[in-house]
């Protein structure tokens, strides 16, 4: 890593991305979980662009009905955006294999569309990651009106089914769905506002498209009509958990904290979810909780509790217990949002302004200057007071963490961080029994720049600064390695940094 990457923190996240998807081994798979990637329409004909897209939806759809695990279009979305892929671009096999694997998926799905007059052309197949093996390709012709039986009947034949069978899906009219589909991926949000009013219009029933609505108008700051736009999603839905789920975020959106905290209660009852908790965290968090309809701090508990891995739960437990002065809560748990996150700024600035409430201003110092290194928005922050306005609202349901494709794909960055942390601690302690001291120094800042929470570091740090005479610097850094773990070595060697301070 050349020196200047340690004064550039901004492309931290861009190059952990890139080095995922070049070096990191891929996470387990489940048994069956594929990868619908949109049909390439190879011919770039312009009135049939938006069926690249809708083979997508539609074959992801049918796998999953017919009881084979599918990636979703939002968790595909979130997937690419992870890894700073175009979602509409077309991918190389190689990187739409590693993508496969790095979501957690046991195979991908590609091919091509073409029309022919009003015929349309599927060409589909399965690549098998346990083994490249490419299953045999799968044609299926059919007029453009029979869109929905098209991929019916690929689907069946890439799962070596019968092409024909009952319909496996609702099929809206099929110029609601272009409309729904183009509004999915038109470029702005007044083109998306469009197409997506005019599928609604043309068929009322099309609850997508009520909640893709929800999520323009939601975007654009237009909560009330995001509310009325998930309220017509009907009580025998299959999208209606999800509707009322977005009807509560944009009560919370309106300030209407007593129905946002209804809509969520009522959710939990019928079936509990850590988001759901969390959100009615939230809301107590912003009008004030009581011991009988539950305190902030207990709703974030029990959302911590219920999905371990998740650190804005940590976090917004946290951050309450900050903003209630409870420091020795908040400090344990802001510890274990950073812990999950090193690149959580604004736990590290939480973290910071507890612990100079505390008096532990060397701790407090480090984490604010974590904080800064990690955005400039930070650069003023000073002091103990804790800002508002910081808690984290969660904005989908019944998707735990761990089985986000976002946090699949996180993981092997993750894991690439903690490695190259790993090999500059190993070379700085080798450089330390060197007596190399200034080299040391040098490779033992790179790894708690990339991890900030090791307390070996940061005690050959005190150690280096000890023997070469900067006792106040020794101080700070064997303090620090003590806050993070207290060890009988990091506690001598700062009773003896102690006696050296002048009198």
């Amino acid at each position: 890593m050349p020196e200047t990457a340690l004064n550039r923190p901004c492309r931290v996240a861009a190059a952990l991305a890139l080095i995922a998807l070049v070096v990191a081994p891929p996470p387990a798979r489940a048994a069956e979980r594929l990868l619908v990637v949109p049909l390439e329409n190879n011919r770039n004909e312009p009135s049939i662009y938006w069926l690249s897209e809708a083979s997508a939806i539609l074959l992801a759809d049918n796998l999953n009905a017919l009881g084979v695990s599918a990636i979703t279009r939002p968790e595909r979305v979130r997937a690419f955006e992870t890894l700073h892929l175009p979602a509409s671009a077309t991918l190389s096999r190689a990187t739409l294999i590693r993508v496969g694997e790095l979501a957690g998926a046991s195979g991908i799905v590609v091919g091509t569309i073409e029309r022919q007059e009003q015929q349309l052309i599927v060409r589909a197949r399965t690549i098998r990651l346990d083994s490249g093996r490419l299953n045999p390709e799968v044609v299926e012709r059919g007029a453009l009106a029979d869109l929905f039986g098209v991929f019916e009947r690929v689907a069946r034949k890439l799962l070596g089914r019968s092409a024909d069978g009952p319909a496996l899906e609702s099929r809206p009219p099929l110029l609601a769905f272009e409309n729904y589909v183009k509004g999915l991926v038109a470029e702005s949000p007044a083109a998306q506002e469009r197409y997506l009013q005019r599928a609604v219009e043309l068929y009322k029933e099309d609850d997508r498209a009520w909640l893709a609505l929800w999520e323009v108008w939601t975007e654009a700051g237009q909560h009330e009509k995001a509310l009325q736009a998930a309220r017509t999603v009907p009580a025998g839905s299959r999208f209606a958990r999800r509707a009322r789920f977005r009807a509560g975020l944009s009560e919370l959106e309106l300030g209407r904290d007593a129905e946002a905290f209804t809509t969520f209660k009522a959710l939990d009852s019928e079936r509990p979810a850590p988001e759901l908790r969390n959100n009615l965290g939230i809301v107590q968090l912003r009008r004030g909780g009581t011991a009988e309809t539950g305190r902030s701090t207990w709703f974030f508990t029990l959302a911590a509790d219920a999905d371990k891995d998740d650190p804005d739960y940590c976090f917004n437990l946290g951050y309450a217990y900050a903003l209630e002065n409870d420091t020795a809560a908040a400090v344990y748990w802001l510890r274990e949002a950073v812990r999950r996150n090193p690149a959580d700024g604004d736990a590290h600035l939480v973290l910071g302004a507890v612990l100079e409430a505390r008096g532990s201003s060397v701790e407090a110092a480090r984490e604010r200057e974590l904080a800064r290194q990690l955005s400039s928005k930070y650069n003023d922050a000073s002091g103990p007071a804790i800002p508002k306005g910081l808690e984290r609202i969660k904005t989908t349901i019944d998707l735990p963490r761990a089985q986000r494709v976002e946090s699949t794909i996180a993981t092997p960055a993750e894991r690439d961080q903690r490695e190259l942390a790993a090999f500059h601690l190993d070379r700085g302690r080798r450089l330390y029994e060197e007596l190399r001291d200034r080299e040391a120094l040098g490779e033992l800042q790179k790894s708690i720049y990339l991890s900030p929470y090791q307390a070996q570091a940061q005690f050959l740090v005190g150690r280096i600064h000890l023997r070469n005479g900067r006792v106040r610097e020794a101080i700070d850094a064997l303090t620090v390695s003590i806050w993070i773990e207290d060890t009988p070595a990091a506690r001598d060697a700062l009773a003896e940094a102690r006696r050296l301070l002048p009198k």
